[in-house]
């Protein structure tokens, strides 16, 4: 019973273990009493198709614990420059959107109303973000040799390649590097030719979010499902207006801000990213938890752990 952060602890703690394999199977249910709440939103969404907020949302997602019914859900491996590797069930932010998170932390009294007031306090100096994004289509598929070489994945191929810490080890995992991250390769390689790299260099915010809801009310991946096998990426580049982000997150309430055909704002489905600061700048959050601003990367995995469910 808590917010997003717990969630994602109680993840990473059982992804460390040595018997992590059957760990991670155990169902994981979420009671919403933190000021996000993004993943018991999303829940509640794919079930009822309904937005609801507090007391509403527990009463929910409390119904859902009683039925007992639970479901698959993606994880994000996620590695770092510095050799951090995580796993993340809902989004990796930086920028504008990590930065409101981050500073409205003096507001957590007010709850989800935090979020709202750190948005109208950091649109007064609109920071811009340097960097390089890359990204593997979603419609791609490939791996990555330890050589370096590309090749198509099948089944098969999935226990020959591991990456971890930004190297690539042997094929059986060892504590601490769980997963094989076959279409990832080291930070001092470039991306596969296979991967697009965005002709832009100057952001506002980047998101990549694998659930529905990035809060209880802001819905920013309408399309996206408990294990879809994809990773929704958003960003937003400079230029953009403060008028046009307070639209963009007034139309986040109903999941509508794709149809305001803002230049600005792109998305795209991917397997893959990794994302190259310029200039260590702004906020990094991995599930609404504060990371160091640094390069990182990660890959989607399909139906790693299990989560308790409406349906």
């Amino acid at each position: 019973m808590a917010g997003d952060g717990l969630l994602y602890e109680v993840i990473n703690g059982l992804m460390e273990r040595p018997d992590w394999e059957t760990a991670i199977q155990k169902p994981l249910g979420i009671l919403p009493a933190g000021s996000g709440n993004a993943i018991a939103a999303s829940l509640n969404y794919y079930a009822t198709k309904t937005c609801l907020l507090k007391e509403e949302l527990l009463t929910s997602c409390t119904y859902f614990l009683c039925k007992g019914l639970h479901t698959p859900l993606d994880l994000v491996s996620l590695h770092t420059a510095s050799g951090r590797h995580l796993y993340s069930f809902l989004s990796f932010c930086w920028g504008f959107i990590s930065d409101v998170d981050i500073t409205s932390e003096r507001y957590r009294k007010l709850g989800s109303a935090r979020f709202t007031l750190g948005t109208l306090q950091l649109l007064t100096t609109l920071h811009v973000y340097k960097g390089r994004l890359s990204y593997l289509p979603a419609e791609e598929t490939s791996s990555v040799s330890s050589q370096g070489e590309q090749s198509t994945l099948s089944a098969q191929d999935v226990n020959q390649v591991s990456f971890c810490n930004g190297k690539p080890v042997s094929a059986r995992p060892q504590r601490g590097c769980v997963l094989e991250d076959t279409l990832l390769v080291p930070f001092d390689q470039p991306v596969p030719k296979d991967w697009i790299t965005v002709p832009e260099e100057e952001f506002v915010s980047i998101v990549c979010i694998y659930q529905s809801h990035l809060g209880t009310d802001l819905i920013l991946a309408p399309p996206a499902k408990l294990y879809d096998d994809a990773i929704h990426l958003f960003y937003l580049t400079a230029g953009v207006s403060r008028m046009a982000m307070i639209k963009f997150f007034m139309a986040l309430e109903k999941g509508t801000h794709l149809t305001l055909n803002c230049p600005y704002l792109h998305y795209t489905p991917v397997k893959a990213f990794r994302l190259e600061p310029s200039t260590l700048k702004g906020h990094m959050t991995v599930d609404g938890e504060v990371l160091a601003c640094e390069p990182v990367q990660g890959q989607i995995h399909r139906q790693l752990c299990r989560i308790i469910s409406g349906s």
